[in-house]
């Protein structure tokens, strides 16, 4: 379904960062498939190793190789994450990935983390209308997300960054941090 504004899908528009209605029919039926692909992943358990990472494989815009996801995970359409090898996330991750969710290689995630990219317009007419926006969330390689973190949308953390538990992270952090607090800010840099 074309928007008449531009001629462009609602997911285009999505995809861009431009606001777009949240509850169009496409991006419905794309988000229903991913959370019956949630479900089912949600639903096998550590021993069935082979199926959980052809359902993670499935879901996901890209897996690396020797990366763990402990359910349950939530996800918008999951095809808009990208993670990298040798990551570890821990019960509860919440990546709601209207726009890209890109996590490198070695990064640990502890539990009830969420990743935040949806927007939504400040003017309550809009937001009532369904319109909203979303922000690209890019993590570095090694990161360390302390359990409770938040992740608002178009934060970058860069590489090496730890960031303790139950921080907001609303603004950018660079490489070689550790980052603490609502809002998360700077208490030391690693050698």
């Amino acid at each position: 379904m074309a928007d008449s504004l531009d001629g462009r899908s609602m997911r285009e528009r999505m995809m861009a960062g431009d606001l777009y209605i949240a509850d169009d029919p496409q991006l419905e039926e794309e988000s229903h498939a991913a959370q019956d692909l949630m479900a089912a992943y949600n639903a096998t358990g550590p021993r069935q190793k082979p199926l959980r990472r052809a359902l993670l494989a499935q879901l996901l815009g890209s897996l690396g190789e020797d990366t763990e996801i402990r359910a349950p995970l939530y996800v918008d359409f999951g095809s808009n994450i990208t993670i990298g090898a040798r990551c570890f996330a821990n019960y509860g991750l919440v990546a709601l990935d209207v726009a890209a969710i890109t996590i490198g290689d070695d990064v640990q995630i502890g539990p009830g983390v969420q990743l935040l990219t949806p927007t939504h317009p400040v003017e309550p007419g809009p937001r009532r209308d369904k319109w909203e926006a979303a922000e690209p969330i890019t993590i570095g390689d090694n990161v360390w997300l302390g359990g409770g973190v938040v992740v608002c949308p178009g934060v970058s953390i860069g590489d090496n960054t730890v960031v303790g538990a139950g921080a907001v992270v609303t603004k950018d952090l660079p490489a070689d941090v550790v980052a603490v607090g609502n809002p998360a800010r700077i208490v030391k840099h690693l050698s």
